[in-house]
């Protein structure tokens, strides 16, 4: 299966004093699975970005503890710097790489902003996807007046209240947490110290002021240098180098160049790749033409083969697990995967214009139960063998015998409770499905409903596993609930089925 893999970005108040970058890279570091990929530190600005990957609860759990490092040792009274700021840790945006949607990371800057703001007591602002508030998209409007402002106005303006944790500011600041799309920080400096200048140009190419659209930009004085610091963050929207070419020329109004220019933190290839297509006029340039990036794709989809052969041969086993409610969840991911396809192939074509934010919304879903249908196969696995447990317990004596009773009907309704939850999510499935195949390119109308048929698959399957630990149980008054449940969902993916063949057949103009 594909592994789930969320970036932070996260930028610190701090470069002056390496000791504290190292106390709280070192606090990243120290959760499990997570990789600290890269450390940039400014010493104009101040501030330094920590730009680290890992599976979804690491990662949240590593950028809480460098917030509360941050939070502990660096102090907003006394920060001085170039660039703008409200917090120590002042920063932290979370982006999709691998296995998650972006709604997986607004949900993680959700919990995590929660937390910082109950257990740190440090003011917390949600922006980009996460926001809470339209204005609050966008950073600049949060940051404006920086530490100082904030620290009257969220007493005194209701706008200014944060989403979570307390009204007032410690030295600690207040940290902005939210997810977005990969940002490029791209710096270009000027044969000049005239920050004047580079005013002049940031002004000329930011968004908010008539410039490129995804490009925000401000002049600062760097290393004796006048600086046109940027953030790109839209990089297919607004390429980089058509953003170097109008700083160049901006410039050479003003009779100066671009002396050189820098990344803070990490680009992604397509970026740099897009870039070299440019300047170079390869027009017919393909990615799969780059050497490293053949050879990726193809050691993937050989892990990948191997991955499902395995599961299919663990499955295959003269074992009781995996069993049938692991394969009914495989069979439903199987249809959230064949959804998101059919999504990805109606998104950005105009004949499809009017449907766009609805496939969007599809797209993330489907990939949000995708990625849990995929945990629920190892846990009806474990749920199982919880079961098997239970049946290993001694019964010698009276009270082992209700000991063993008791903790065998605690796994056996857990054993029926992971595949209801699967039955849930396959009927979303379902209704996603659907939805796709109404909506969706046409040309791509049979891997919806056959998405739609593994969804139903997976909610049969789970069905029969649900009631058949059930049966097992003692006392079936705890499992009537489930049973009530489970028979609601079988009802409405009969509906909802026959709704998708009818859609189907109007579409592809044919008749069963």
């Amino acid at each position: 299966m594909q592994n789930q893999i969320v970036e932070c970005i996260a930028n610190y108040s701090e470069a002056r004093r390496p000791q504290v970058i190292d106390a709280i890279s070192q606090a990243i570091r120290e959760v499990p699975g997570v990789l600290l990929l890269d450390r940039h530190s400014d010493l104009d600005h101040n501030r330094t970005v920590l730009t680290f990957v890992g599976p979804p609860g690491a990662i949240e759990d590593a950028a809480f503890r460098s917030i509360e490092r941050a939070a502990g040792l660096i102090n907003l009274d006394e920060h001085r710097g170039e660039h703008p700021r409200i917090g120590a840790a002042d920063v932290v945006p979370f982006v999709p790489i691998s296995g998650v949607s972006m709604q997986d990371c607004v949900e993680i800057a959700r919990r995590l902003g929660k937390r910082v703001g109950e257990q740190l007591g440090i003011p917390v602002y949600l922006y980009e996807e996460a926001a809470t508030r339209p204005e609050r998209q966008n950073l600049e409007n949060i940051r404006r007046g920086q530490y100082e402002a904030l620290k009257v106005e969220m007493v005194t303006a209701p706008e200014r209240q944060p989403d979570y944790g307390p009204t007032c500011v410690g030295t600690a600041g207040a940290t902005v947490i939210g997810a977005r799309q990969p940002l490029i920080a791209f710096n270009a400096y000027l044969t000049t110290d005239d920050v004047a200048i580079a005013r002049k140009i940031s002004q000329a190419i930011r968004f908010s002021s008539g410039g490129l659209r995804y490009v925000k930009a401000l002049g600062l004085l760097v290393d004796g240098r006048a600086q046109v610091s940027m953030n790109l963050t839209n990089f297919h929207g607004t390429p980089v180098e058509r953003v170097v070419e109008m700083v160049r020329r901006e410039a050479a109004r003003y009779g100066v160049s671009i002396h050189h220019t820098e990344l803070v933190g990490l680009i992604p290839q397509e970026a740099l790749t897009q870039a070299a297509r440019w300047y170079l006029q390869l027009d017919g340039f393909e990615m799969e033409q780059i050497l490293e990036k053949r050879l990726a794709s193809a050691l993937a989809e050989s892990e990948m083969s191997a991955e499902r052969s395995s599961f299919l041969e663990a499955l295959a086993a003269a074992t009781p697990t995996p069993g049938g409610g692991s394969a009914a969840a495989y069979s439903a991911a199987c249809g959230a995967a064949l959804v998101e396809m059919v999504a990805r192939l109606t998104i950005g074509r105009k004949k499809y214009a009017d449907v766009q934010e609805a496939m969007q919304t599809c797209l993330e879903r489907a990939g949000s139960l995708r990625l849990g249908l995929t945990a629920d196969i190892e846990r009806d696995a474990a749920a199982f063998n919880a079961v098997l447990s239970a049946m290993r317990l001694p019964q010698d004596t009276p009270e082992q015998q209700i000991t063993r009773q008791r903790t065998l009907d605690q796994a056996t309704l857990g054993a029926a409770r992971v595949p209801l939850e699967v039955a849930e999510k396959s009927v979303e499935v379902l209704d996603l499905a659907l939805q796709v195949v109404r909506l969706g390119n046409v040309n791509a109308i049979s891997d919806g409903a056959t998405g739609g048929a593994l969804a139903r698959a997976g909610l049969t399957g789970a069905g029969y596993n649900v009631r058949i630990n059930l049966a097992g149980l003692a006392d079936p008054a705890p499992g009537a609930v489930l049973l009530i449940r489970l028979k609601e969902l079988e009802k409405r993916a009969e509906a909802l089925e026959q709704e998708l063949r009818t859609v189907f057949q109007e579409r592809g103009g044919f008749s069963f």
